[in-house]
């Protein structure tokens, strides 16, 4: 008989709880991890797209959960695996080829995660009868959720405070712009100075002048004064080792290969004018003397990263963005060079932000704080879930029920290619998310690139409570939604009003690319509105997977159609980076909208019953095998 000691509460939320929390830190968690440590957005999308790979092919190994063990065990070593690799993701980002050993690590993760999910839906189905499953899919939706929730919001926002909490206090640099001020373009004294403090105990930084006044009347005159100062101030840094020497030397066929070719054709073609700000068009720049308090310690060194705290984004920092003080050149100042927008006619401030938190510690930190919940995890379910009769594995000794099962296995996808509109079922899974599988990949590269670059400069504290945490609401409620309407009308009813939802809701973050809006109402508001739009429209997919694998192996043909829905993320998702990088994000973001018309056109060519997914007399809700990704 089943054990029943344990009640249904004691388990499913915190079983589902895990299955969601490690999918975020693959998919989502590391993508913001890898910005904030200075990865390309092409290399971000690229290698974290194939991250997705376990999920595309896990009903490969599938059986193999059905033959050895039990899914209980199953469950139990997967968290176990999963906390493992989390605390060796922490263990390899101080190090100097962290990305390479964090991405195989994270891969680790996925495969565990991916069989984690198998095992934990079979327990599911295993542990409770047929009444109980139906009153808990909501609960086991739920806490999927708020897993959710959790690694895009509250662990990103820890990151974040981490990543201050680790350093210096923050300093501030403020610069006024008027067409009454006169610049003065003079190299500034390299007398250390601390603005008269005589605390020498306590690291802080002291910026010279406390308030910077720039003109906005452009001198045409003065351009080659500005030219030699600029020079002389990256040459004052470089040479004291305030800044690291960036120039690249390339070959002449290096050179011609790079005006050539395919990457070529798409940037001057459809890439995105950006106006280069360059000292010969803005002469109107100021310099910043910031020094440091204390003597770092051997060895040691204190970052200072500078960015776009508040104000007009027509100022902007040219040099002396990254700034690195050491036992070597603490005792000497470093600066920073602001200039103002050509066309800026009119008074203005700005304020920036340097913070010196040591990133890398404070995303170690975060990791070995989500190992660790894993590992409690582990051992709490090592007791708490309860031991159902009919959880066994096959005898592996039984020749005959090892043949069958995998007879039956090479039958599932038999009988999955053989179904009426199986093509277009393909297509459809691979195609109704394109635009948002392009998408999903650079939304938080968008939110943290500075105004210059394209994007919103947000800190990684706000990206945590706009996307990880006002996104996932909207993502929620409108997955909440949609299925209600789906569940009183039927798919087919809905299928075309979801389909646009999805598409046309992607034109916010077009506005947010032209616009740059500096109000965080206004960028929440677009990015609800957007996930608002994808949780609903996401609702026709997922019912749509479950209407395809009515039949005899519904079960196995619904982990298929999962494994296309991953693989429908994974192959877009891999060239979204490189693309935008090429052609900027307001021309992603535009080619994002004109991706849209592949999720409507495929909608064209779906037939759909009628009468599915409307609510029958005495009917069974219908459970599927695996939550959403």
């Amino acid at each position: 008989m089943k054990n029943t000691k344990q009640s249904p509460w004691s388990w499913i939320p915190t079983l589902y709880f895990a299955q969601g929390l490690p999918y975020v830190a693959v998919m989502t968690i590391s993508v913001i991890m890898y910005k904030r440590l200075g990865i390309s957005n092409t290399d971000i999308a690229l290698y974290t797209s194939w991250l997705y790979l376990p999920w595309v092919i896990k009903p490969f190994w599938s059986p193999f959960i059905d033959i050895f063990k039990t899914k209980r065990w199953w469950v139990v070593t997967m968290q176990m695996l999963v906390g493992a690799g989390l605390a060796g993701i922490a263990l390899t980002i101080p190090m100097p080829n962290f990305f390479q050993l964090s991405l195989a690590v994270f891969w680790l993760v996925a495969f565990s995660s991916a069989t984690h999910d198998i095992a934990a839906d079979g327990f599911y189905m295993l542990a409770l009868d047929t009444h109980e499953q139906a009153m808990y899919v909501g609960i086991r939706s739920t806490f999927y959720r708020v897993a959710t929730i959790v690694g895009q919001g509250l662990l990103i926002i820890l990151a974040g405070f981490l990543e201050v909490w680790t350093g210096v206090d923050p300093v501030q640099i403020k610069i006024d712009a008027s067409p009454e001020y006169t610049n003065e373009l003079v190299m500034p004294s390299a007398t250390y100075d601390l603005a008269g403090s005589t605390d020498t105990t306590t690291t802080y930084f002291v910026t010279t002048p406390a308030v910077s006044q720039l003109s906005t009347t452009v001198a045409a005159a003065d351009i080659s004064k500005v030219t030699k100062l600029e020079e002389q101030v990256a040459a004052y840094n470089l040479e004291n080792g305030f800044v690291a020497s960036t120039t690249t030397t390339l070959s002449a066929a290096e050179k011609r290969e790079e005006e050539k070719g395919i990457c070529a054709f798409v940037k001057n073609t459809f890439g995105e004018k950006r106006a280069e700000v360059t000292s010969t068009t803005v002469p109107n720049i100021g310099i910043v003397k910031v020094c440091i308090s204390k003597k770092p310690e051997a060895d040691e060194e204190i970052v200072l990263n500078t960015a776009l705290s508040r104000g007009d984004k027509s100022i902007s920092i040219v040099q002396g963005e990254r700034i690195v003080f050491t036992e070597d050149n603490w005792q000497k100042p470093a600066y920073v060079i602001v200039q103002v927008d050509p066309k800026l006619r009119h008074a203005t401030s700005t304020t920036f932000k340097g913070v010196s938190g040591n990133i890398p510690v404070a995303w170690s930190v975060t990791f070995f704080v989500l190992a660790g919940f894993f590992i409690a995890v582990c051992l709490y379910h090592k007791y708490i879930l309860p031991k159902p009769s009919s959880d066994h594995g096959a005898a592996v000794e039984d020749e005959k029920s090892v043949s069958a099962i995998f007879h039956a296995f090479f039958t599932t996808f038999k009988t999955f290619f053989q179904k009426k509109q199986a093509w277009v079922a393909i297509l459809f899974m691979l195609l109704y998310r394109l635009p948002e599988a392009q998408l999903v990949k650079l939304i938080n590269p968008f939110l943290l690139d500075s105004a210059d670059k394209g994007g919103l400069g947000l800190t990684t504290g706000q990206v945590g409570l706009v996307y990880g945490t006002i996104g996932v609401l909207g993502l929620t409620l409108g997955g909440i939604i949609g299925g209600i309407v789906a569940a009183k009308h039927g798919l087919k009813r809905w299928l075309w009003p979801m389909a646009w939802s999805i598409s046309l809701t992607c034109v916010t973050f077009v506005y947010l690319s032209f616009v740059q809006p500096e109000s965080l109402i206004v960028i929440n508001l677009c990015v609800f509105i957007e996930q608002f739009g994808y949780g609903f429209g996401f609702t026709a997919y997922m019912l749509y997977m479950i209407y395809f694998s009515e039949g005899e192996y519904k079960t196995a043909h619904y982990a298929i159609c999962t494994a296309f829905m991953a693989l429908g993320m994974m192959l877009p998702g891999m060239m979204a980076g490189w693309l935008q990088e090429l052609i900027g994000y307001n021309h992603f973001f535009v080619w994002v909208m004109i991706c849209c018309s592949f999720t409507i056109l495929v909608c064209a060519f779906v037939k759909i019953d009628p009468s599915y997914g409307v609510k029958k007399e005495e009917e069974t809700p219908e459970i599927p095998e695996t939550i959403e990704k």
